[in-house]
């Protein structure tokens, strides 16, 4: 079932007589559990039609490097394998993506999309919306209640989004059925081939650094066994040691959520079905706080910009932005992990390596770095290139809304002190007496060879 509410028309232009169907696949890189795709093969059933997807590729992205797109490749090297074995046809080509689905849109009876948040995201959808003259349609399918449904505005924590998305929760939460294709093409318009990711990466002339990672492998079918192990052996006791660095019982998902590889209402109804009790925390995680930064996205276009914090935040910060500092450090002592805190070291070092940093550390990574930088804008700049350059998981709303947080977004005043007025505060005692802290600095620096 495709609930109406996920479904928006982005022109007032007519479906007509064309010669396919065409998905226009940008957010939602999967096969399965694809709202965007489902009723894309519907609208070519009920045309009588075959079924084109296209995905562009742009090397101008911004902030997007080999090690994104490396990723994104590996993914989409499994959606072009599973979707010629299901009778459609994939083009994949290296161009601005409104150029080359407004190209292909000439021919089609009705393009369809799947939707994004971030500014070129939108930008892109509604470009296109101005330059097809076919009817364009938005399906939702990257979150579980569609933003809009949710709340009409931007939300001031997860205790004000969390009472309207559970009210929702019961309607979205259900399985979505898969659909085949009754009309095939024998050969379609030109297209790469995914799986030669090296030769792509070096037509889009990508910088070599950061490196792509090798501990993780884009794609749903990876997505999927690692949700499987997941809900096997690490969910029972997501409750209690998900914040521990020092013990892996994260799902790892997150690269996966960001470029669309697997579905969150997936992940959701398999949690749900495990009947372990500790899938509460997990599903807040995956509902309520993703979603409130897909909130935070959507209704604050200052969203990757200082000024997206709470007035509170902002002027508690500014009122205290000339206390001194014990320590100050530049962009590049921080991109080097060359701090004098070992357990801040480690958790960039993560970054670096791995493109992926524990959750709780990088609300202390955060926090440090207000605290060694000459002002809180500056803060602000450094933890949002840092994230967005090495994280599988950056440019994205949790990213985003992850970078906001340590600076007081969705969070409350806390007790007032220096550097921080009255934005809350981690130190590295914290971390000591919570886990083996030394512990997960020798993994990272074992990770590291070091």
């Amino acid at each position: 079932m495709i609930h109406p509410e996920r479904i928006k028309k982005l022109n007032d232009r007519p479906e007509r007589k064309g010669d396919y169907v065409l998905y226009w696949m940008q957010q939602s890189q999967r096969v399965d559990w694809n709202h965007a795709l489902t009723y894309a093969i519907d609208r070519a059933n009920g045309l009588s039609l075959p079924i084109i997807v296209y995905f562009g590729i742009t090397s101008r992205y911004p902030g997007a490097n080999a090690r994104h797109y490396a990723f994104m490749l590996q993914g989409l090297a499994e959606v072009q394998k599973k979707l010629a074995e299901a009778g459609i046809i994939f083009v994949l080509r290296i161009e601005a993506p409104v150029e080359g689905v407004s190209a292909l849109a000439r021919n089609a009876a009705l393009v369809v999309t799947d939707r994004g948040y971030t500014r070129v995201q939108r930008q892109w959808r509604e470009q296109a919306a101005r330059e097809i003259d076919c009817s364009l349609v938005q399906v939702e399918s990257d979150v579980i209640v569609p933003v809009e449904t949710a709340s009409p505005k931007e939300e001031y924590s997860a205790a004000t989004l969390r009472p309207k998305v559970k009210r929702e929760l019961s309607r979205f939460l259900v399985p979505l059925e898969s659909r085949v294709v009754k009309n095939r093409l024998s050969s379609g318009p030109v297209s790469l081939d995914a799986a030669m990711a090296v030769e792509i990466l070096g037509k889009l002339n990508m910088d070599a650094a950061p490196a792509p990672v090798t501990w993780l492998k884009g794609g749903s079918g990876e997505a999927e066994k690692l949700l499987e192990n997941f809900i096997r052996d690490k969910l029972k006791y997501y409750d209690t040691l998900r914040s521990d660095p020092s013990r892996d019982y994260l799902s790892h998902l997150s690269p996966y959520l960001h470029f669309g590889q697997i579905s969150p209402l997936k992940i959701a109804l398999a949690a749900m079905q495990s009947g372990h009790s500790a899938r509460e925390p997990f599903l807040e995680e995956l509902i309520v706080r993703r979603e409130l930064a897909m909130n935070f996205v959507f209704y604050n276009r200052c969203y990757d910009e200082y000024a997206s914090l709470p007035d509170w935040a902002r002027k508690t910060l500014d009122e205290h932005a000339a206390d001194s500092r014990e320590y100050l450090y530049d962009l590049a002592v921080f991109e080097e992990a060359r701090t004098h805190d070992s357990y801040w070291n480690a958790a960039q070092k993560e970054l670096l390596l791995k493109g992926k940093m524990h959750g709780y550390m990088r609300m202390y990574w955060g926090k440090k770095i207000i605290e060694w930088s000459a002002s809180p804008e500056e803060a602000y700049r450094t933890a949002l290139y840092l994230n967005d350059k090495y994280s599988l998981d950056g440019r994205d709303p949790n990213g985003y809304a992850g970078v906001a947080w340590c600076f007081g977004k969705h969070d409350r005043p806390w007790k007032e002190r220096a550097v921080f007025g009255k934005v809350r505060y981690m130190n590295d005692r914290g971390l000591e007496r919570k886990f083996d802290i030394r512990a997960y600095v020798r993994a990272v620096d074992e990770d590291c060879g070091i």
